[in-house]
């Protein structure tokens, strides 16, 4: 489990510019220590896989697609609402982000398995880089090094975003300041 300080990472979504500020791939034990010692360090962990670990077919274009199950710990205080972006900087094309959910209410400490497909669920999904709203299925080319698929979790102060995004890459841009805290998760896959 990689563990962030608000919001020096998760600015990635921002754009590419601060990506190559933020560094693509950090250690994990670096960047669990340089949590540790943040104010308002979060947990972002799944019963799906453990951080750094291959994501199950069932959760890629090769299985059944569902989005996985995602729990989080106690937010910073002052925390409105979380926002999630989940995105492979490995993608041949650049970063790619395959779901974006905001407006999460600040009462909830999970997302089911399935949550993206599911109609009833009432999450507030943004594109994702398949032109598609809700959870696009992580598919790297076969052959490829394997990908890493970075689910990143943000507590904002604030209930909604101030402008509804149509894109995932845009969540970044529009909850601006508004972070608390982060957590990441990081989930491997390739296809062979």
């Amino acid at each position: 489990m990689i563990l962030l300080r608000a919001p020096r990472c998760f600015a990635v979504l921002a754009g590419a510019a601060i990506l190559a500020g933020c560094g693509q791939s950090q250690p994990a034990d670096e960047a669990s220590q340089e949590a540790a010692s943040g104010p308002s360090a979060m947990k972002l962990t799944s019963n799906a896989f453990e951080n750094g670990q291959a994501l199950p077919s069932e959760f890629t274009c090769d299985g059944a697609g569902h989005s996985p199950q995602l729990q989080w710990s106690e937010p910073p205080a002052g925390t409105e609402s979380f926002a999630l972006v989940v995105e492979d900087p490995d993608a041949p094309q650049g970063t790619f982000r395959h779901w974006g959910v905001y407006d999460i209410p600040m009462s909830a400490r999970q997302l089911n398995t399935g949550a993206a497909q599911a109609g009833t669920s009432g999450l507030k999904q943004a594109k994702n880089d398949f032109d598609e709203v809700g959870y696009g299925p992580p598919c790297p080319p076969p052959g490829d090094k394997p990908h890493h698929y970075h689910f990143r979790l943000a507590a904002l102060d604030i209930v909604e975003l101030p402008a509804a995004p149509i894109m995932a890459a845009d969540i970044g841009r529009i909850m601006g300041k508004h972070v608390l805290g982060s957590a990441e998760l990081v989930a491997t896959y390739r296809r062979k």
